[in-house]
């Protein structure tokens, strides 16, 4: 008896043993990826950083000295792109992360077939950004009397010549904002959707039995509680795609920098100094001050979001 339960447990160890050489492997191929194209690249961003190099010549070490420059001498950086990164983001992150939830919410209270629709219909911008505001947005905001917005508000006697729109300091960061507001729904949107669907129905007929009497009580004591996990991934997506999101102002404007560094972001100020006039250590030094952003932020909404 004593051998067989031996056996057994040894046949148990074995088991998961296997199990878990099983999970490593799965496993092995994202940790592969991951190491190669998020881990080694931030510590090579993290080293030149601390160095001067221009891309031809050996990299030469100037200890803080990028980050200084960065804090004392950059007036653009502190003039321009980061009170326009921290307008931009502070807007279009939470903005487009509660309309997200918003139009989640309102979706799941349809049926199946047109909410598949209307949910295809409101992520595909997300897809197709890139595009669309060179086709769509560029001629809504035209410059000239073609533009729609322009032709509307001469027509109705607001305004008795073109406003050029895109190259304007006064308009261009509104816009971007309400271009990225527009292309919100992304991961983060369909994530909240399924997490609405997937909620306990027993949950909201014993809700009704306390006395909870209509929609929006449902979202507020049932609906949110239950689906931290997804409001948290929709968060951190909605926060981290603000701060990463340069390309709007660039693709509007078709310039880098923005005219006036109206619409100047972080990531345009280092792609400026890294891919326009190769400063790559400057641009390294710029590219974690915006990690170290966008991790405090993600923090935050990990503390809010946080279950206990």
């Amino acid at each position: 008896m004593a051998e067989n339960g031996k056996l057994r447990k040894r046949t148990k160890i074995a088991k998961r043993e296997n199990g878990n050489r099983a999970a490593y492997g799965f496993l092995a191929p994202y940790l592969l990826l991951f190491t190669t194209f998020i881990i080694i690249p931030m510590i090579i961003a993290v080293g030149l950083s601390f160095t001067s190099f221009d891309t031809i010549q050996t990299p030469t070490f100037r200890g803080f000295l990028n980050y200084i420059n960065l804090l004392t001498q950059d007036e653009i950086f502190m003039k321009n792109v980061l009170p326009n990164t921290v307008v931009y983001a502070l807007i279009v992150g939470p903005g487009g992360y509660i309309l997200s939830f918003l139009v989640a919410w309102a979706l799941a209270q349809l049926t199946s077939v047109p909410r598949t629709i209307l949910a295809i219909i409101f992520y595909s911008p997300s897809m197709t950004g890139t595009v669309a505001m060179t086709v769509l947005w560029k001629i809504i905001f035209s410059g000239d009397q073609m533009g729609y917005i322009n032709n509307w508000l001469m027509n109705l006697g607001v305004i008795d010549e073109p406003i050029v729109w895109l190259t304007s300091a006064d308009y261009l960061l509104p816009i971007m904002i309400i271009v990225a507001l527009w292309s919100s729904m992304g991961v983060g949107f369909l994530a909240m959707l399924a997490g609405i669907l997937n909620a306990d129905e027993e949950l909201y007929e014993a809700a009704a039995i306390d006395g909870v009497k209509n929609r929006f009580q449902e979202m507020i004591y049932i609906t949110v509680p239950t689906m931290k996990p997804q409001m948290l991934f929709g968060a951190i997506m909605a926060i981290t795609g603000a701060f990463q999101n340069g390309v709007i102002g660039v693709q509007l404007s078709g310039a880098n920098p923005t005219p006036n560094y109206a619409g100047q972001l972080i990531v345009n100020h280092i792609e400026d100094y890294g891919f326009i006039r190769y400063e790559m250590g400057y641009a390294a030094a710029v590219s974690v001050v915006l990690l170290l952003m966008v991790y405090v932020f993600s923090k935050v909404f990990g503390k809010l979001f946080r279950e206990d």
